[in-house]
C-alpha cells in the first residue's frame, strides 16, 4: 500500500476507532495549519461516518511563538472566555473532540518560561469545566499526530526535509498499526491490552515498587482503584480510543502515597519547551525536590501550576519491548514517547480510574486519594532495567515487570 493510501486509512482509524463517530453527532477537530491535509481527510471521513456537524479549529505555531515573544506582559494573565464557552457548549451537547498534534519540539526555545507558565495557568482555570468532560470520559475524545517539517527534522536531522517528513509519516503509521484494515487490527490490540487490565484489577494491588539502576519509588494505590487500557466508553457506552497509538495500561496513584525518587528516561515537551534528564523526589505524595539538566525552569512552572500539580494523577505500565520502543527513536512527542515507556503523570487523575469517581465532589476525591489539578502532564520513566513488584493487601508480592517488560 502506498503512503497516500495509508494516510487515508489513518484518517479512517482516527474517526471510526479514535472517536467512533455516531450518526447525527458534532465533532470538533483541532489542528495546526501544517496538519490541514490530514484534517481535511478526517472531516471527509467524519461526514461519511454520519456526523451532522464537523467544526475545524486551526492554530499556527509560528503565531503562537510570536505571541509569547512580542505580546504585552499583562496579556498572559487573560484568556478568551468565548473559547472556553465554545468547548464547553459542544461537550454539553454531547459532541466529540479530535486533536491532531504536529508540534515543533523546539518551538519555545528562547521564550521566557514565566510567560508560558502564566498563560498555562489561566488557560487551565477557564478550561477546567471542559476538561472535566474529557477527564471523566463524559465525551468522546482522541489524539493523533501527523508530521510537521520542524518536528520531522528534529527527529531525523540527518535527512532532507522531505525525506524526514516521509520517514516520520511511516513511523507514525507503523506505530499506530495502520494496516490494510486498521480498525480490525485495533480491535485485536485493545483485546490484548484488556487481558493485562483484567489481571491487574483482579489482583487489586495495594502498592507498586519501582526499582531500576536509578529509580527507587513506591506508589500506593487507592482503595477501589481501576486499571484501564486502550479504549474507554462514554455515558452512552460507546467505545472510543483516547490515544492513537497506545500501548499503556494505566490507573490512579494515591495522591498522598508516593515516596522515593524517580528518574526520567526520555525528554518531555511541555508547553513547547524541552525538559530533559530530570529527577523528582516525592514524600507522602508531594514533590519535595527535583532537578533537570535542561528545562528546569519549565519543570518548576509545571510543578507550581496549582496545589495538585505537585502530586501525581496517573501511573501507566508500558513494556520496553513494544512497536514504538522498538523503533529506537526518540520522538520528542509525549503521545509517542509515553507509549514507548512506563510513565507517570503530574496533575489531575482520571475519575474513571476509581469506583464511582465521576460522582465524587472535591472533598470525597481527596479522601479517596484522587488528585485534582488544572494540569495533567505525562513523563517517561521506563527503561530496560526497570522492575516493578506489586504488593497485595495480604502483603503478598508479585513481579509485574522484569527488565522492562511484562513478567506474566
Amino acid at each position: 500500500m502506498d503512503l497516500n493510501k495509508r494516510i487515508d486509512r489513518f484518517a479512517q482509524l482516527a474517526i471510526k476507532t479514535g472517536i467512533n463517530v455516531q450518526n447525527g453527532e458534532t465533532l470538533l477537530i483541532r489542528a495546526d495549519v501544517e496538519s490541514r491535509d490530514f484534517a481535511r481527510r478526517c472531516v471527509k471521513e467524519a461526514y461519511k461516518a454520519g456526523a451532522k456537524h464537523v467544526y475545524l479549529e486551526y492554530s499556527d505555531e509560528i503565531v503562537t511563538r510570536e505571541t509569547y515573544l512580542s505580546a504585552p506582559e499583562d496579556s498572559f494573565d487573560e484568556y478568551p472566555e468565548w473559547q472556553s464557552y465554545k468547548y464547553t457548549q459542544i461537550a454539553k451537547e454531547g459532541g466529540s473532540f479530535l486533536s491532531i498534534l504536529s508540534s515543533d519540539p523546539d518551538l519555545m526555545k528562547g521564550v521566557d518560561s514565566s510567560r508560558i507558565g502564566r498563560f498555562q495557568k489561566i488557560a487551565g482555570k477557564y478550561l477546567k469545566e471542559w476538561r472535566s468532560y474529557t477527564l471523566t470520559d463524559k465525551v468522546k475524545w482522541s489524539i493523533v499526530a501527523t508530521p510537521s517539517a520542524a518536528w520531522a527534522s528534529r527527529v531525523h536531522p540527518e535527512l532532507s526535509k522531505e525525506d524526514a517528513i516521509e520517514k516520520l509519516w511511516i513511523e507514525i503509521l507503523d506505530c499506530s498499526r495502520v494496516t490494510d484494515n486498521p480498525v480490525d487490527e485495533w480491535k485485536k490490540h485493545v483485546s490484548n491490552l484488556s487481558e493485562k487490565t483484567d489481571w491487574l484489577n483482579k489482583m487489586n494491588f495495594k502498592k507498586l515498587h519501582y526499582k531500576s539502576s536509578k529509580t527507587d519509588l513506591v506508589i500506593e494505590l487507592p482503595e477501589n482503584h481501576i486499571w484501564q487500557s486502550g479504549s474507554a466508553r462514554d455515558p452512552q457506552n460507546i467505545e472510543f480510543c483516547p490515544n492513537i497509538p497506545t500501548e499503556e495500561v494505566y490507573s490512579m496513584p494515591h495522591k498522598y502515597g508516593v515516596n522515593g525518587v524517580v528518574y526520567s528516561t526520555k525528554p518531555l515537551i511541555y508547553a513547547g519547551s524541552l525538559i530533559d534528564d530530570f529527577w523528582i523526589k516525592f514524600k507522602d505524595g508531594k514533590i519535595v525536590d527535583f532537578d533537570a539538566k535542561s528545562g528546569k525552569e519549565n519543570l518548576n512552572d509545571l510543578i507550581n501550576t496549582d496545589d495538585g500539580s505537585s502530586r501525581l494523577g496517573e501511573v501507566a505500565l508500558v513494556p520496553y519491548d513494544s512497536p514504538i520502543s522498538n523503533t529506537d527513536t526518540v520522538f520528542y512527542n509525549t503521545l509517542f514517547d509515553e507509549n514507548a515507556s512506563c510513565h507517570l503523570a503530574i496533575g489531575a487523575a482520571y475519575s474513571s480510574n476509581i469506583k464511582n469517581g465521576e460522582n465524587m465532589n472535591e472533598d470525597e476525591m481527596d479522601k479517596a486519594g484522587m488528585n485534582s489539578s488544572l494540569t495533567h502532564v505525562d513523563f517517561m520513566i521506563g527503561d530496560k532495567d526497570l522492575n516493578i513488584v506489586g504488593v497485595t493487601n495480604k502483603e503478598e508480592s508479585f513481579q509485574i515487570f522484569k527488565d522492562g517488560n511484562w513478567s506474566f
